[in-house]
């Protein structure tokens, strides 16, 4: 198995079930509740671990009681936090998630008091134990400068970036990685209504990456670094019960597969048969079986 270190944002998710999705001023009953281990690059580590790879984390966590169960639940999937900036003060990263039972859509309120993970955390990383890196594409600069020792130092080591969210300056970032990995929401953040047009506009900015771009239920499209263009339909489940941590699963499903060995079409398709999966349970550990 690949030994896998993801660099991002691990936050706890306080997760409310509802029948519905409440109208505004409205006082609706949870049906269910949970706490969980929320974040882009956790999920993504979370399931990579559950796949049987040994990943580490690269983030800021505390020592109060929510960053304690944070921690707890990323060491108890053999997640190692070696790389992470620890701190006393400040607060974890919370995720108050409205899951909505007739769809499985969920809606996030996000509240951070937190540093970001910094460059000079990074340097002391020994980039010499690990297989594959993966970035959540979230403070710029400090992404910039790890990349750029990244690419001084090992510039064989394979490298994704997800892209979320727009944010200033993140295209400089998409000629340093050899994966870019995009949300619908960044293409139509751009004007975008599909993600083949897309990701053919965001090739020439890109020319040596493969890219990806995943659609929700109109499935994924890939196109690779030779112009190769790879299509796959969502394989969704039976009943959508909870999606929260799909796009994440998805991100995951690639890695894995190109670990692996497969081409870029086969992750493709096993990306999307893994996300539309998660979908049918609840959390991650289904994924695991």
């Amino acid at each position: 198995m690949a030994r896998i270190l993801g660099i991002g944002i691990a936050t706890l998710d306080i997760i409310n079930e509802v029948e519905g999705y409440p109208p505004e001023d409205a006082e609706v009953r949870a049906l269910g509740q949970r706490i969980a281990c929320g974040g882009n690059a956790a999920h993504t580590l979370t399931v990579l671990s559950l796949l049987g790879h040994h990943c580490a984390f690269g983030g800021v966590v505390t020592t109060e009681p929510d960053g304690v169960r944070v921690r707890y639940a990323l060491e108890s999937l053999g997640i190692d936090l070696t790389p992470c900036r620890e701190l006393a003060t400040g607060k974890t990263p919370t995720s108050y998630i409205c899951l909505n039972r007739r769809n499985g859509s969920r809606t996030i309120v996000h509240y951070r008091d937190l540093p970001e993970y910094s460059y000079e955390d990074f340097a002391h990383v020994d980039l010499s134990t690990y297989d594959w890196l993966h970035f959540e594409g979230r403070d710029i600069d400090s992404t910039r400068h790890m990349l750029n020792r990244v690419r001084n130092e090992r510039a064989d080591l394979p490298i994704s970036l997800e892209i979320e969210k727009p944010r200033v300056d993140i295209e400089t970032l998409f000629k340093e990685v050899g994966l870019l990995i995009f949300s619908r929401a960044y293409a139509q953040s751009l004007g975008y209504s599909e993600p083949a047009g897309f990701l053919q506009a965001i090739a020439t900015h890109a020319p040596a990456a493969d890219l990806v771009c995943a659609w929700g239920e109109q499935g994924a499209v890939a196109l690779s670094r030779y112009g190769e263009e790879f299509r796959c339909p969502a394989f969704p489940p039976k009943k959508m019960v909870d999606t929260l941590g799909a796009g994440d699963t998805f991100n995951a499903g690639i890695i894995d597969a190109l670990v692996r060995g497969s081409n870029l079409a086969t992750a493709l398709e096993a990306a999307n048969r893994l996300a539309g999966r998660k979908c049918g349970f609840v959390g991650f550990e289904g994924l695991g079986s």
